[in-house]
């Protein structure tokens, strides 16, 4: 009827300014009045913001943040709005805000940082996930039912799957689950064996160091693995240092250069 009682929300939006208003708001040279006019613009539509975080609700981040990013996303919107293109505030607002709420998720809740396709590819996938786990005995679905959900490829899925992991992370110095033993979780990764490094090299050589013969051996083994000087291996070898040094030098060309020879050919 013509003359019901207007709802709340009838009556919110007539407090919203309108088209005169931004009109206004472009003419107005810059100054107290202007600036004035901008805040009270802001401040009558920030209702509609709020509603608008309000969506993004329970994604982990509060809502009291999630109103300071729409608020700033309005500021954009009132800022950039022209009333001369013919088209409502609102409709030009709500994609500012609403892409703005979606930045802040993008590019400040992830602790790790992940491709924004590989954002959406989480999303997808997380949505997929949740809906099927609702289904009758709630077991988690398989890899190829949330590719039939979402219509993804395998490897987009498992992308997808991967970057949920990436969303929150632990520090290192977190305490493991198991209560009292005041260990962290830096306490159980392994660490760097160096003697890895040089595991390939010692198997390459191994063929040249055995075609050595036995006086050379020897001199190797005790300069390497004994590490005495020359000196020392001369003296208990009976011959000079320099000749010590010379057989040293000799040998380790001769056992590298068989290992090239012998990794250059074909397997």
């Amino acid at each position: 009827m013509a003359g019901a009682r207007q709802t709340a929300p009838e009556r919110g939006r007539e407090a919203e300014p309108g088209t005169a208003a931004f009109h206004r708001l472009r003419a107005l040279p810059d100054g107290p009045e202007k600036d004035e006019l901008r805040r009270a613009t802001v401040c009558a539509w920030l209702p509609m913001a709020h509603r608008l975080a309000a969506r993004f609700r329970d994604r982990g981040e509060p809502l009291d943040d999630l109103r300071q990013v729409a608020a700033i996303g309005l500021v954009k919107a009132v800022d950039r709005y022209d009333p001369a293109r013919g088209k409502a505030f609102e409709t030009y607002a709500i994609p500012t805000v609403v892409g703005e709420l979606k930045r802040h998720f993008r590019d400040h809740t992830w602790d790790v940082h992940v491709p924004r396709r590989v954002q959406d590819l989480r999303n997808r996938v997380r949505t997929a996930r949740r809906d099927l786990a609702q289904r009758p005995g709630g077991r988690p679905p398989t890899e190829e039912e949330i590719a039939d959900r979402t219509g993804l490829c395998a490897e987009d899925v498992r992308a997808g799957l991967e970057a949920l992991d990436s969303y929150r992370t632990l520090s290192l110095d977190a305490e493991t689950p198991s209560p009292g033993d005041g260990s962290s979780l830096a306490d159980t990764l392994g660490l760097c064996d160096h003697a890895l490094d040089v595991a390939v090299d010692r198997e390459a050589v191994k063929p040249g160091l055995r075609s050595l013969p036995e006086r050379e051996r020897t001199i190797l083994y005790l300069r390497f693995f004994r590490d005495m000087t020359q000196d020392r291996i001369a003296e208990a070898l009976g011959i000079s240092q320099m000749h010590v040094s010379r057989l040293i030098a000799q040998c380790c060309e001769q056992v590298r250069r068989q290992a090239l020879q012998e990794s250059a050919q074909p397997t």
